[in-house]
């Protein structure tokens, strides 16, 4: 397949997650990247599940991290379907710095974003089930990757809910070990361990 025919998406919340990635279609390889020129927020993107999202704006000095995933042509209506809400729009391999010393593939580079950050309220907190499920596709790259995700998204004093018995999240993934993810946590909620520990019923 040339360089022309090969599509990736930067996903910087659970589309990080492989697992959550495999809910919505096929993918490849993906590579973990710094993206530069956008800033990542806490933003309501969507009132239906009762919870807000994580979205990148422009932001030329900024930066966040993410992960470059390789997406056949064929799958995009998926992930545009699961993006609703957002723009899609290419971005250049100059954005990109790479975490490992992997050369980034050749290609067309996509990235979900939105033109403005409506900050999360008490109707549609920041909800652990999404947020475990982000942390955990983060570990996934080491945890200076996952502290780089904490470190990189603005909004954190926003409304937080630990929905981990009824979760809001569609994507939930119950089976989740949370102890790790409540230490990462713990620095930048406004939720104490003890009230993060409520973990998931089976």
């Amino acid at each position: 397949m040339s360089a022309v025919d090969r599509h990736f998406i930067l996903g910087y919340g659970s589309l990080m997650n492989g697992e959550s990635r495999a809910k919505t279609g096929e993918t490849g390889r993906v590579w973990p990247v710094k993206l530069h020129g956008f800033e990542r927020h806490w933003s309501v993107m969507s009132v239906e599940y009762g919870m807000s999202s994580v979205a990148v704006v422009l932001a030329p000095e900024k930066a966040c991290n993410g992960v470059l995933v390789e997406v056949p042509h064929d799958q995009f209506p998926l992930f545009d379907e699961r993006e609703r809400g957002y723009r899609r729009s290419m971005i250049k391999s100059e954005q990109l710095t790479p975490y490992q010393q992997d050369a980034l593939p050749e290609g067309t580079y996509w990235v979900y974003h939105t033109d403005e950050v409506t900050q999360p309220d008490h109707d549609c907190p920041i909800a652990l089930s999404y947020l475990d499920v982000i942390l955990s596709g983060c570990l996934e790259h080491g945890d200076e990757f996952a502290q780089d995700f904490l470190t990189l998204t603005k909004g954190w004093s926003s409304p937080l809910l630990n929905d981990r018995k009824t979760p809001r999240y569609p994507r939930v993934q119950p089976e989740l070990s949370t102890e790790r993810l409540n230490i990462l946590l713990a620095p930048v909620t406004t939720l104490s361990i003890k009230e993060l520990s409520v973990t998931y019923e089976s």
